[in-house]
C-alpha cells in the first residue's frame, strides 16, 4: 500500500535529509513540500484532503507554525495524520500540540528507525511520542499534580502566610499584617514548610509563584 505526504520545514538541509530517506521507501510519496504551514493549508483547502495520508511538520517556521498547521488541520482536514519532528521540545507547546490531536511527536536528531516507526505507527491509526517527549510531559503532568495536591492541603490562612513569606516580608511584619502573634506566624512557617516537602524560605517562595499564588 501506498501513502501520500506532505512536508512543512524551512531548513533546506534537514528537508533534503528527509527526502532521501523516503526516497528508499516506495510505499511512500511525496506530495508536495513548504517552508511554512500556511502553504501546506493551501495546498489541503485546494486539493482533495482524502490524498493526503499524513503531513510532516517542523515546529518553528515562518508564516505559520507547526502549531497553528496542527490546529487547523484537525479542524479543517480530521482525516489527515500529523506528526511533528523539531528541535524544540518545550512542555507547553507538547501539551498544546497534545491537546489538539496531534498524532506524533519525534526530536530531529531521532534516528531514521525512530521516525519511520514514528510515520508506520501513525499510518497504522495509533499515536506515537519518542520516549524524550513523553519523558517531559509526564514529567510535567507529575508536577503539576503534586502542586494541585498541595494547593488542596494548604488552608485560606495557611495560603495568607504563604503569599506573605513569598513577598519578603518577615515574620514580624506578617504577624502584624494578619494581627497575630510572631510565635503562631513561625508555627505557620514550620508547618508549611513540612506540608510542602521544602527546606527553607526559597522554596516556599518558589512553591508559591509556581502554584499561581503570587
Amino acid at each position: 500500500m501506498k501513502y501520500n505526504l506532505i512536508i512543512a520545514d524551512d531548513h533546506s538541509m534537514f528537508l533534503d535529509g528527509l527526502l532521501s530517506i523516503f526516497n528508499e521507501h516506495e510505499k511512500y510519496t511525496i506530495l508536495f513540500t513548504a517552508k511554512n504551514g500556511e502553504n501546506i493549508i493551501k495546498y489541503l483547502d485546494i486539493n482533495p484532503p482524502k490524498s493526503v495520508d499524513l503531513v510532516i511538520s517542523d515546529l518553528s517556521m515562518p508564516s505559520m507554525d507547526g502549531i497553528t498547521l496542527n490546529k487547523l488541520i484537525k479542524e479543517k482536514h480530521p482525516e489527515v495524520k500529523t506528526l511533528i519532528v523539531s528541535m524544540h521540545a518545550d512542555v507547553s507547546k507538547i501539551g498544546t500540540l497534545i491537546n489538539d490531536h496531534v498524532d506524533g511527536y519525534i526530536p530531529k536528531n531521532a534516528k531514521k528507525e525512530e521516525l519511520l516507526t514514528a510515520i508506520d505507527t501513525i499510518l497504522n491509526g495509533s499515536s506515537f511520542f519518542s520516549d524524550t517527549i513523553k519523558n517531559i510531559y509526564q514529567d510535567f503532568l507529575f508536577n503539576s499534580n503534586k502542586i494541585k495536591e498541595k494547593q488542596v492541603m494548604l488552608t485560606p490562612r495557611e495560603k495568607e502566610v504563604l503569599k506573605l513569606i513569598a513577598k519578603e516580608h518577615t515574620s514580624q511584619e506578617i504577624a502584624d499584617i494578619l494581627m497575630l502573634s510572631k510565635y503562631t506566624i513561625e508555627s505557620y512557617r514550620k508547618t508549611l514548610l513540612g506540608k510542602l516537602g521544602v527546606r527553607n524560605i526559597a522554596g516556599l517562595t518558589r512553591y508559591a509563584i509556581e502554584s499561581g499564588l503570587t
